[in-house]
């Protein structure tokens, strides 16, 4: 597996020095560098790459409204000196966001979340089942363990995922999203607003589902669940 990235910055040492710390992982192939936004710009355009290292503050456009405007999307790791532009990466999506100056560790742990989010992408679904869930939580992204997940609440807009000895995750998203991304055969609506994790199944009775700590609803929509549930565990 080699993951091909390149890195954007206007300080020609930042670029040195994630040049350097690239060049310890054999997992990582650095492409090309650019020390000018619409350079870099203009090489996406023609050679999508799958991890991008990109300051933000820069003198021709940030690196925010670059990764905006690119039509294919790779991982992206912010590398800034600001701390005041995280709900924009929040809002693209960046699997990370570095401040400067960037320490190896800080680095090696944005990489190694990268490699993981590169491989959790790109494995073939009908050979492997899925054994996590990738969210984007206070401004990064998240990744959830499918066995600690308990239930999933609705909360509108957003999901609360309620996991077993975890804390609980508050994320962005639908619950008919996140429903689509887990397998059919773990997890299962009883509700508009609950999911639940088939494993973590106390009991049903009485229109409700018996977990750990709680119990929950299960609405007249999706009584066949309560007929069925049996053929889950």
């Amino acid at each position: 597996m080699v993951i091909k990235c390149i890195a954007i910055d206007d300080e020609p040492l930042a670029l040195r020095l994630i040049s350097e710390y690239v060049s310890r992982f054999p997992s990582l192939q650095l492409v090309k560098t650019f020390d000018d936004a619409i350079s870099g710009a203009e090489f996406l355009k023609n050679r999508p790459v799958d991890l991008l290292f990109i300051d933000i503050n820069m003198p021709d456009i940030t690196g925010i409204d670059l990764v905006r405007s690119l039509a294919i999307k790779p991982i992206v790791i912010f590398t800034t000196a600001y701390k005041n532009f995280a709900y924009e990466g929040f809002e693209l999506e960046a699997l990370d966001y570095i401040l400067k100056p960037i320490d190896f560790k800080r680095f090696e742990k944005a990489v190694e979340k990268a490699v993981d989010y590169y491989q959790y992408k790109n494995k073939n679904t009908s050979e492997q089942p899925e054994e996590s869930l990738y969210v984007y939580s206070e401004y990064r992204m998240v990744k959830i363990d499918l066995n600690a997940i308990e239930y999933i609440e609705s909360m509108e807009d957003y999901i609360k995922i309620h996991q077993t000895n975890a804390k609980t995750i508050l994320t962005l998203m639908p619950l008919k999203k996140v429903l689509e991304k887990l397998p059919a055969d773990k997890f299962q609506r009883i509700h508009r607003s609950y999911v639940v994790s088939v494993n973590k199944i106390r009991s049903v009775q009485s229109r409700k589902v018996k977990l750990t700590d709680v119990e929950l609803p299960v609405s007249e929509t999706y009584q066949e669940f309560i007929k069925n549930w049996m053929k889950y565990r």
